[in-house]
Parts: structure tokens; C-alpha cells; sequence
């Protein structure tokens, strides 16, 4: 079990990219708040020692997503949330780009988790493979595809 400083000082650290990452997953802010501390249980309870600042950080990347996708799975979940209402709720989070992001949100999972973490966190894509457990040029495919959804949605976004 983790101390309180320890614990305190992840929560500072890390709880607003936690935050985003349920954000751009659950599309909820309730959610995102019911995972977000499932993530900070499992921290204090995991006896994982940490190389460094930044294995603990893609530690709880991997756990925030696994948690999101149980989430997902759940029976408990069973509603969904309109676009609009989302855009609400980041804006207050994350209110710059607010068009790209909800180009961003509108990606299948294995794009938008690539993405996020290679344009929002600054991974590398031998990183997020590593966190992904994808091999390092399935990362450059899936961000070189995910780039053109992008493309093509926001190109979109302009002729309308």
C-alpha cells in the first residue's frame, strides 16, 4: 500500500490527463469521476515499484484505459450521452481545439487512444507500443490512418 504523500502526489500529477483520458472514453463527466477514482484505488493498493516518473505515468494510462473498457462493459453502464452535451462537459476540461477533440472523440478506440496519447501526452510510438503492447510500426499505422479519419472529418467539418 502506497503512502499518503506518495498518493497525494499522483493525484496532483496525473489526475488531470486521467481525467481526459475517461473524457475521451466514457463521454461522461459522472463516469469519468466514478473511474477516475477506481484508478487512484488501484494505485494505492498496487504494490507495482516503479522504475520511474514516467512508468508510473503509463502505468496508470494502461489501468485508466482498462478500467474505462470494463466500464464500457459492465451491465451497470447502460446509457449513452449526446455529442452536445460532451462538448459541455470537455470544454470545461479541455476548451482549446474544442472541433478537433470532437473529431477526436468520433475515432474508433484504437485510433483515438493512439492519437491521444501521441498528440495530447507527447508519447513517442515506441512508448505507447510499449503501453499498448502493439509492436512500434503497428503505432506509426494506426496514428498514419488515424491522422487521415482526421483529415477527412475535419475537411468535412469546412465544406459544411
Amino acid at each position: 500500500m502506497r503512502s499518503e504523500q506518495e498518493v497525494n502526489q499522483a493525484i496532483e500529477l496525473y489526475a488531470d490527463m486521467i481525467r481526459r483520458i475517461c473524457l475521451l472514453h466514457l463521454k461522461n463527466q459522472t463516469d469519468t469521476e466514478d473511474v477516475l477514482q477506481e484508478v487512484f484505488l488501484k494505485y494505492i493498493l498496487c504494490s507495482v515499484v516503479f522504475e520511474n516518473g514516467e512508468h508510473e505515468k503509463a502505468w496508470l494510462i494502461r489501468v485508466t484505459i482498462n478500467a474505462c473498457k470494463d466500464f464500457k462493459k459492465s451491465l451497470f453502464r447502460h446509457r449513452t450521452v449526446p455529442l452536445d452535451v460532451l462538448s459541455e462537459e470537455v470544454a470545461s476540461v479541455m476548451p482549446e481545439n474544442l472541433n478537433i477533440l470532437e473529431a477526436v472523440l468520433s475515432l474508433p478506440p484504437k485510433y483515438k487512444d493512439i492519437i491521444y496519447l501521441h498528440y495530447y501526452e507527447g508519447y513517442t510510438a515506441r512508448e505507447i507500443g510499449t503501453m499498448l503492447h502493439k509492436k512500434e510500426n503497428t503505432v506509426y499505422s494506426l496514428l498514419s490512418r488515424g491522422r487521415n479519419l482526421l483529415k477527412q472529418k475535419l475537411e468535412g467539418d469546412d465544406d459544411a
